[in-house]
């Protein structure tokens, strides 16, 4: 009897082996959708295609797809590529299997991918006239291997189609609800989950932790000591989380646009729309809602406010779209975009801003700008890279922008110092001379945060470093207590 059941597994396995193995491309071979990444491309790289998507769409989805394939190159090896469901197809190239990668994307964007692989036995794909999805995939399919002669791995309800044709179904990364509609077709044969994205996912889409940037706008309220003005408080939160949707409207524009270079770095390749997580159309979706919302709220702050949160939108489309590619234009950009956020806070509380102020968080942010992209800079030198790609930075350049970004922060000390002996000063505080120790506080935090750069240990983001370490955070406490001590009469 053991015997016989061991001829029987045998044959078995050999007749599955007549079978050949179809898997889809996009949503299933990989976490994202080729045709949404290419427009992307093309948007950014040529922003009139936009107006010209509808006639090549006119011509059918095939033309549109080639069109896009042949304006939007890639890099098939730095795709977030579904793992799992990679091993898996390991196992069955090793039993014999054939398999066959067939995907309604275009042939010019599925062969690279298939050739990086480098598991299929041939490539079945859209060619400019053929769109080939849905029935048209069924169709294809039917013709060659006749009804119920391969098995399918797909991702979505329009793969449903398809599975009417096949023997069995491998269902990737779809919904219980899409397994069990799949089962009404055919065998289901297994079925690999969707990586999780639940809150966590979403708050790195919105990027909620560099909403504390935005803190920036209740400087000009404590600088000009306004604590008592609830009506100035109200504005500000307001404010507040109008700035904060506006900043996650661009944080999601430039991730969107950014994702070869994310994907090509050790850290940013987590991201949700680079690893995949989080599909590129939804992002699409979810920009201009929340941008919305944001000119909703800023028109409820009233004043000058409004205006000066579309001048940070389009600074930061600006920035996004060209000139975070342009060397030293890039943290300067960055520089201004800190201080706009005092400017901003200063309207929505309506109260003056000092020259003194705006000249020391223009040096102060861009030394911080400076760090941001000397840390980029380290981590290429740490892989092997002689140049940070979507920027204009060689890492030969990481000396330079070192010093440069040193003397921008030393240069914020100075001014502060100046500050401090200015008539302003005399007014604010009851004891001027206790408000020097924000000077040295000042200078040991600058210095600080350049000796961690200097040694490969700064968060790519330095304020978000900031708020995470200890001495920082000492400094802040530090230079308050400086404020503070000059805000009361000492008895010297």
């Amino acid at each position: 009897m053991q015997h016989t059941a061991t001829l029987q597994n045998i044959v078995n396995e050999r007749i599955i082996l007549l079978y050949p193995l179809i898997v889809d491309l996009d949503g299933t071979l990989i976490h994202t959708d080729m045709l949404h990444e290419s427009a992307l491309r093309a948007v950014r790289d040529r922003p009139l295609d936009a107006l010209r998507m509808p006639f090549w769409l006119a011509a059918g989805k095939a033309a549109l797809k080639r069109r896009l394939a042949a304006r939007s190159g890639f890099d098939a090896t730095t795709l977030p590529y579904n793992l799992p469901l990679i091993a898996w197809l390991h196992q069955q190239k090793e039993s014999g299997r054939t398999l066959i990668l067939c995907t309604a994307s275009d042939l010019s964007i599925a062969a690279p991918i298939a050739d990086h692989v480098g598991l299929f036995d041939e490539v079945m794909a859209s060619d400019g006239t053929l769109n080939l999805a849905g029935r048209n995939k069924h169709a294809a399919l039917v013709a060659r291997f006749g009804q119920g002669g391969f098995d399918y791995a797909g991702n979505s309800r329009a793969d449903l189609a398809v599975w009417q044709g096949a023997r069995r179904a491998i269902v990737v990364n779809g919904t219980a609800a899409l397994a069990a509609a799949a089962a009404t077709q055919c065998e289901v044969e297994q079925v690999l989950p969707a990586p999780p994205r639940g809150l966590r996912a979403w708050a790195k889409v919105l990027r909620v932790h560099q909403w504390l940037k935005n803190m920036l706008l209740f400087v000009p309220l404590l600088a000009g000591h306004m604590l008592g003005d609830l009506d100035g408080w109200l504005a500000l939160l307001m404010a507040f989380v109008a700035f904060s949707l506006c900043a996650s409207t661009v944080y999601i524009a430039n991730d969107l646009l950014d994702l070869e270079s994310d994907r090509q770095h050790p850290r940013k390749c987590k991201r949700p729309f680079a690893s995949g997580v989080v599909p590129v159309w939804m992002g699409v979706a979810l920009a201009p809602f929340l941008l919305l919302a944001s000119l909703g709220l800023a028109s409820l702050v009233g004043g000058p406010f409004l205006a000066w949160l579309i001048v940070y939108f389009v600074l930061t489309c600006a920035y996004s779209f060209g000139l975070k590619r342009l060397i030293l234009v890039d943290c300067l950009t960055l520089a201004v975009l800190y201080t706009l956020r005092i400017i901003a806070g200063a309207a929505a509380a309506d109260n003056l801003l000092s020259f003194w102020l705006l000249a020391f968080s223009v040096f102060l942010f861009l030394s911080l700008a400076f760090v941001k992209r000397y840390a980029e800079l380290q981590v290429q030198m740490q892989t092997g890279k002689t140049k940070v790609h979507g920027r204009g930075y060689f890492t030969t350049d990481a000396p330079l922008v070192q010093m440069l970004g040193v003397t921008s922060g030393y240069a914020s000390a100075v001014v502060l110092a100046l500050y401090l002996n200015s008539d302003v000063v005399r007014q604010l505080y009851v004891t001027p001379e206790a408000v020097w120790g924000a000077v040295p506080v000042m200078l040991f935090w600058v210095s600080w945060i350049w000796m961690k750069a200097h040694r490969g240990e700064m968060h790519d983001d330095p304020l978000v470093f900031a708020v995470k370490d200890p001495a920082s955070l000492l400094a802040g406490a530090a230079f308050g207590v400086a404020l503070l001590l000059g805000s009361v009469a000492l008895p010297w």
